[in-house]
């Protein structure tokens, strides 16, 4: 194993155990998730003194009134806020849990990484619809709405990862997902991009996705597969098997597998509609294209 452990002084670690104890028990409590995240990021910018004079209404510049109004989620708005066809009441409460992971991130001290990996995997049983044991989350990790994934037990998602769950995303027990990947659960139609259509996209256990690939909605990476770097994912692929190039292709099946795998030549098959999430938007929804174009072909 090319890994070792590594502990904190005694001191660091028991101060790190109150903090994400306090604040994990909060998130669970009846409290507002709102006041929860505010308190966080208030504490951990070392920004007390200026929310408090903002709270007695002192004068302050609009820079910093912005900066101090932006620490209550309620006062920002994400991408996904725009979303027509998103779950309204889980979103309320799954964008604060975002904005909480999103600007601790941003923030110096997610440079400690045994803190930060516990920080984010106690946010993740929070957040995500369902989070394994063992799980470990790393900077830069991005989501449409967060409640609509599923992770299983010691997966690792590593630097600027783009988890979209528009539509669902379920990941696998001890999944590897590298550097810069993105898995996407929503598509958009060629004439109308416009038209959005959701996906259930699968990564099954002890799958590996390699450095900057690209799993596209409604596809299933099989069981121990791996999809190599910068590889995009079109179509299943099947369990065991090794895929490569844009789109991925199977190449090879991992050594050891080859009675159990499909043998290449049968790989490839796309089950994309199979896997469609059918959705329902509000009557009363006031819709707008922020494109303003002309979609209609010339004849």
């Amino acid at each position: 194993m090319t890994k070792r452990h590594v502990s904190l002084p005694d001191e660091a670690e028991a101060g790190m155990r109150d903090f994400l104890d306090e604040v994990d028990r909060r998130l669970s409590s009846d409290e507002d998730t709102c006041s929860v995240v505010e308190d966080v990021l208030i504490d951990l910018s070392g920004d007390r003194e200026a929310y408090e004079r903002f709270q007695a209404g002192e004068s302050m510049s609009p820079a910093e009134r912005v900066r101090v109004q932006s620490y209550d989620p309620c006062n920002t708005t994400l991408e996904s806020e725009y979303y027509a066809e998103k779950d309204e009441e889980k979103f309320r409460r799954s964008k604060h849990l975002q904005w909480l992971w999103r600007q601790f991130d941003s923030l110096p001290i997610a440079d400690n990484v045994e803190f930060a990996l516990r920080f984010r995997r106690m946010l993740a049983d929070h957040l995500f619809e369902s989070c394994g044991e063992g799980c470990r989350f790393f900077k830069g990790i991005s989501f449409t709405y967060g409640h609509n994934i599923t992770i299983g037990d010691n997966a690792v998602v590593h630097d600027e990862v783009h988890l979209d769950d528009r539509g669902k995303l379920t990941i696998g027990d001890r999944v590897s997902v590298s550097d810069g990947v993105h898995v996407y659960s929503h598509d958009h139609d060629v004439v109308d991009q416009t038209e959005v259509r959701n996906y259930h996209t699968i990564v099954e256990d002890d799958v590996r996705l390699t450095y900057d690939s690209m799993v596209r909605a409604g596809n299933r990476v099989g069981e121990n597969a791996i999809v190599g770097a910068r590889g995009i994912v079109q179509h299943d692929i099947p369990a065991h098997h090794i895929a490569v190039g844009m789109p991925a292709k199977s190449v090879k099946i991992k050594p050891g597998w080859e009675d159990v795998a499909t043998p290449i030549d049968d790989a490839g098959e796309n089950r994309q509609e199979e896997r469609h999430l059918d959705y329902d938007l509000p009557p009363d929804l006031e819709q707008f294209d922020e494109f303003q174009r002309d979609r209609l072909p010339p004849n």
